[in-house]
């Protein structure tokens, strides 16, 4: 019998990279579908055909241009989902700006790091949403803007910030009013621009995306129009869009989900994008699906189970839908086959990947059978080369588990002016090291069983919180788990569940533990089992199990075995 091979996989592909940039993948698109719909945002009275949201771009591009914005500057975006949003991220693009993606649920402290970290000499803000007030927060961090000449601010704390740009009202003093900016422009602007478009590069950087990141500041993952073009465009094919597609974005535009896999999948293939609103809202999807006849979907897991789970589901037409992406979480296999039956979407994918490559490595096809599209991420991507190493950088054979390492023209160029903690991630030979514990089996699919940091090591043996939690969802009363490690005196560390009991149904430890009896090994059953309302997490969905296992080691006084 032959030797296993290595898990080491590359992406064949018989269409080739697009070597272009953002702004001629627009010019392109208008061309091809000028009279089909480009954007549509019901909430907002917005909809635009590739012909009208292209000149809107060009318009706000030589405005930027008139502004005194030069190649190469940063711009931040500081705002939920608007047609606004994605003016900007074309318009940047097309003058030669770095869009630097700002989360907007940050607070003070972190929007001054942001923008200080990667000198923003411009903010494009929106002015207010539910208990955010962005320009309440910008006037305490630059109170010289009250008094400044609009676009030439000098601010102490952020001194390379000169504009301040508006979205909605009432104007702020100081600040120049996003409608204003692309009537700034004159016909030299234009030329201007027109000249620009013609010496940018594929390999220039074009966006700045702050990872959430569990320890320490977050870093700015510096990516260039070839990373994300190609890789909006490859995720779009993977579900076979074409213009005759049109896709719900409830995903955070300011996050790789929703600018890379929607916007640009978007611009690349002729597909509309479609908003249901600034902020998720579960009711507001269903409706914007029904409404625009959708026919592909995005969301993390937990925004599909508020759908699924939502008292007025059944009341809506969701026929229109096909395919769509589930990705940003592990997807649980209970809710990945409601999905597919009662949301229609019998061609959904599974995508995986992180910020520091574009984003996704890996992703389902519309026909892979339905349990490779439940209990895997799919087969690589086209262009993309993937390895599985051990702790010490070897790579394990097929069928091991390992560190997902990723090669290719999607790894970031690296983190803004942070040498040292792009090396420690980004190796010598261009391996991008993920953290994520993976198995690639004979086939090439591949399966995410956890994070390096999530693993729990129970008296000496390594437990694989995914693998418990697959079992546990199971249950007919759990609509969502999670597992993760605690301190323990006599194992190191012992298993904790945190359980969300579905609507109207009650349960216990006891019956937790009697569910796991003899179904699993006694050792991956949770020591300890707590029912909550909801998970510390990120916009972007991503689990914080790190301030779980805080919450209750400090509750119940947990600490770890002496080691000296």
């Amino acid at each position: 019998m032959a030797d296993k091979a290595d898990s080491y996989v590359c992406g064949i592909s018989d269409t080739p990279l697009l070597g272009d940039t953002i702004g001629r993948s627009l010019d392109q698109a208008a061309r091809r579908w000028g009279d089909r719909e480009a954007l549509v945002s019901p909430s907002h009275g917005v909809r635009w055909t590739w012909t009208e949201f292209a000149a809107r771009v060009d318009a706000l591009a030589a405005g930027f241009v008139a502004l005194g914005l030069e190649r190469g500057e940063r711009i931040g975006i500081w705002s939920l989902n608007r047609p606004e949003w994605t003016l900007t991220q074309f318009a940047a693009a097309k003058a030669g700006l770095i869009l630097v993606t700002i989360n907007p649920a940050y607070r003070l402290s972190e929007l001054e790091f942001a923008l200080h970290k990667v000198g923003c000499s411009a903010i494009v803000t929106a002015t207010a949403f539910k208990t955010s007030n962005y320009m309440d927060m910008l006037n305490t961090l630059l109170p010289e803007l009250a008094s400044a000449k609009p676009g030439q601010l000098h601010a102490a704390r952020l001194p390379a910030l000169r504009i301040v740009i508006q979205i909605g009202g009432p104007a702020c003093p100081g600040t120049i009013p996003f409608d204003e900016v692309a009537g700034m422009a004159g016909p030299l602007h234009r030329e201007q621009l027109a000249a620009l478009g013609a010496s940018l590069q594929f390999d220039d950087a074009v966006n700045i995306q702050f990872t959430s990141g569990t320890t320490g500041s977050p870093k700015g993952v510096t990516l260039t129009h070839h990373n994300i073009l190609n890789n909006g465009y490859f995720v779009g094919r993977a579900m076979r869009l074409t213009e005759q597609d049109r896709i719900c974005i409830p995903v955070p535009l300011y996050h790789c989900f929703g600018m890379v896999m929607g916007n640009l999948a978007s611009v690349t293939l002729g597909a509309t994008m479609v908003y249901p609103g600034e902020g998720f809202d579960p009711l507001a999807t269903l409706r914007t699906i029904e409404q625009e006849k959708c026919t592909a979907l995005y969301g993390v897991p937990t925004m599909f189970i508020a759908e699924l789970d939502h008292g007025e589901f059944s009341s809506f037409d969701l026929t229109s839908l096909r395919t769509g992406i589930m990705a940003g979480a592990p997807c649980p296999i209970e809710v990945m086959k409601r999905v597919n039956s009662e949301m229609n979407m019998g061609e959904v994918t599974i995508a995986y990947g992180m910020t520091e490559t574009s984003p996704v490595s890996f992703q389902s096809a519309v026909d892979d059978p339905l349990d490779r599209r439940v209990s895997t991420v799919g087969r690589i991507h086209p262009h993309v080369e993937v390895k599985i190493v051990d702790l010490d950088g070897k790579i394990v054979k097929r069928g091991e588990r390992g560190e997902l390492c990723t090669r290719g023209y999607s790894v970031m160029l690296g983190y803004w002016e942070e040498t040292e903690k792009t090396a420690d991630v980004l190796d010598a030979n261009g391996w991008m090291h993920t953290g994520d514990i993976a198995i690639i089996d004979d086939q090439g699919y591949c399966n995410i069983v956890g994070r390096i940091k999530d693993m729990v090591i129970r008296g000496g043996e390594n437990l694989y919180p995914r693998e418990i939690e697959e079992f546990l969802y199971r249950h007919p009363k759990i609509q969502d788990v999670q597992i993760f490690g605690v301190a323990d005196t006599r194992y190191g560390e012992e298993l904790c569940a945190w359980i969300r009991v579905r609507s109207g149904e009650t349960l216990t430890m006891e019956e937790v533990r009697a569910f796991c009896d003899g179904q699993i090994a006694h050792n991956k059953i949770p020591r300890y089992v707590e029912f909550v309302d909801e998970f510390p997490m990120t916009v972007t969905g991503k689990i914080q199990k790190f301030l779980m296992r805080d919450d209750v080691e400090q509750r119940l006084g947990l600490k770890a075995a002496k080691t000296a």
